[in-house]
């Protein structure tokens, strides 16, 4: 099965894409190693490439860091276009230092959020998070465990670019480290996740 893998901070250092950012994102060292690190303000990292391009079935997961005191709502990552098709992978932070994820797919004309504010994390620690799309059914998880699924009428993307770290337009910005992301061309079970 086909699989891009990102080391962001690596990605950042070399610079091997079209890459641009915004604000200041920072390199940092964590028990993970090199990650990087936003500060939730203007910091965003803003790729010239779409990596779940054309597929119809796919699992992306990400190893991320939110940390508390950013603002309500948070994109961490986001593939496709500004507007039409896209897919979003978001937080909402909560004033006791905790967060809910919300993963959002639209194509075509079928939009669809994954999203359960009663299930909460803890801020300031590390977190892997895993969004699943297996044709028109789609599912989410934190940390391995399955929160919300769902079905669209899903057409696959085709062409866009890729923003970390906040919305492509340049709103919602995260504040945390990302350590890496991996996209699968495959439906993936927890026990295949990233560790």
């Amino acid at each position: 099965m086909t699989t891009t893998e990102w080391k962001l901070s690596e990605v950042f250092s070399t610079k091997s894409f079209n890459l641009t950012t915004s604000g200041n994102p920072l390199k940092i060292n964590s028990p993970k190693g090199e990650v990087i690190q936003f500060n939730g303000i203007d910091d965003g990292i803003f790729i010239d490439a779409n990596p779940i391009a054309s597929l119809s079935q796919f699992t992306v997961e990400m190893i991320i860091y939110p940390e508390s005191g950013g603002q309500f709502e948070q994109r961490f990552l986001h593939c496709g276009f500004p507007q039409s098709d896209r897919l979003l992978l978001e937080l909402r932070s909560t004033d006791d230092k905790q967060w809910y994820f919300d993963a959002f797919i639209s194509t075509g004309e079928s939009p669809m959020a994954l999203i359960d504010k009663e299930k909460l994390h803890p801020s300031d620690e590390w977190h892997h998070i895993a969004f699943i799309i297996d044709n028109g059914n789609i599912s989410s998880y934190v940390n391995g465990i399955k929160e919300c699924e769902g079905k669209i009428n899903l057409t696959p993307m085709q062409g866009g670019q890729t923003s970390f770290g906040v919305r492509q337009n340049k709103i919602s910005w995260f504040k945390g480290a990302i350590d890496r992301i991996k996209i699968t061309a495959a439906v993936l079970q927890p026990e295949q996740f990233l560790k």
